[in-house]
C-alpha cells in the first residue's frame, strides 16, 4: 500500500534529523542526508520505507563511529563492540565498518602502530604487556608482531623506571629492588630485563653526580 509524504520537518533538538509524516501522521525519523531526496507529495511503498530505514540505520552507525574515532584511533573490534553496545544491527555495523575502511579511517595496522608509539612515548610497556593490550583490542597477532618488531625492551624498561628509581633512591637495595622490580613486572617486562634494569638504576642512583660531589 502506497503512503504519501505530507510533511518533512527538521527535528528541533537534532538538526541533522528529519521527521517524515505519511498520510498526515508522523511515521519515522531519518538522517537529513538520507531524507535529502524526499519531497512532500511523494509516495512510498513499504519496501521503499524499509530501505530508507536501513539506510538511516547505516548512516547513524557511521556517524556514531566517527564520533567515537574523534577521541583517538580505534581498532576494528573496538568499533564493533561500541556499536553493538548502542544496539546497532549487525548489517549497519558492517556497512559502517566497510565505509570507514574505504575512507582510510579504520586500519588495524595503523592503530597498532599508534598504540605502540603512544605507549613508548608516555608509558613504556614490555612486549608481553603490549601484546596483551593489543589482543584485547582485537588486533591480529600478525599485525601485533609487525607493530612491536622495532621495540628495544631494555631501553623501554629503563625509561619507564628512571623517575621511580630516583624516588626510591633512599631505600636499601632489597626494598629498592622489590619495589622497582614489581613496578616493571606490572608494566609487562620480562624477568631478565627487570633484573638488569634494577641493577643498572641502583648503581646510578647510588653514584653521585658532578653537582652532588661539590
Amino acid at each position: 500500500m502506497l503512503q504519501k509524504i505530507t510533511a518533512l520537518r527538521m527535528q528541533k533538538k537534532n538538526r541533522r534529523r528529519v521527521n517524515v509524516y505519511l498520510d498526515g501522521r508522523y511515521a519515522f525519523g531519518l538522517q537529513a542526508l538520507v531524507a535529502a531526496y524526499l519531497k512532500v507529495g511523494q509516495t512510498l511503498a513499504p519496501e521503499e520505507i524499509e530501505q530508507l530505514q536501513r539506510r538511516d540505520s547505516a548512516e547513524v552507525a557511521y556517524n556514531r563511529a566517527l564520533d567515537f574515532l574523534s577521541y583517538r584511533p580505534r581498532s576494528r573490534r573496538e568499533i564493533e563492540v561500541y556499536l553493538k553496545r548502542h544496539k546497532v544491527s549487525p548489517t549497519a555495523i558492517q556497512t559502517a565498518i566497510d565505509r570507514l575502511m574505504g575512507a582510510g579511517l579504520l586500519d588495524d595496522e595503523a592503530f597498532a602502530r599508534y598504540w605502540v608509539e603512544n605507549r613508548e612515548a608516555f608509558r613504556p610497556r614490555g612486549l608481553r604487556a603490549l601484546r596483551f593490550e593489543l589482543r584485547r583490542k582485537g588486533v591480529p597477532d600478525t599485525v601485533i608482531d609487525k607493530a612491536i618488531e622495532g621495540i628495544d625492551e631494555p631501553k623501554s624498561a629503563y625509561r619507564a623506571a628512571c623517575k621511580r628509581a630516583r624516588r626510591l633512591s633512599g631505600l636499601d637495595y632489597k626494598v629498592f629492588s622489590r619495589r622497582l622490580g614489581g613496578f616493571l613486572k606490572r608494566r609487562g617486562f620480562d624477568y631478565d630485563v627487570v633484573k638488569k634494569t634494577v641493577r643498572r638504576l641502583w648503581q646510578e642512583v647510588q653514584t653521585p653526580t658532578e653537582e652532588e660531589r661539590f
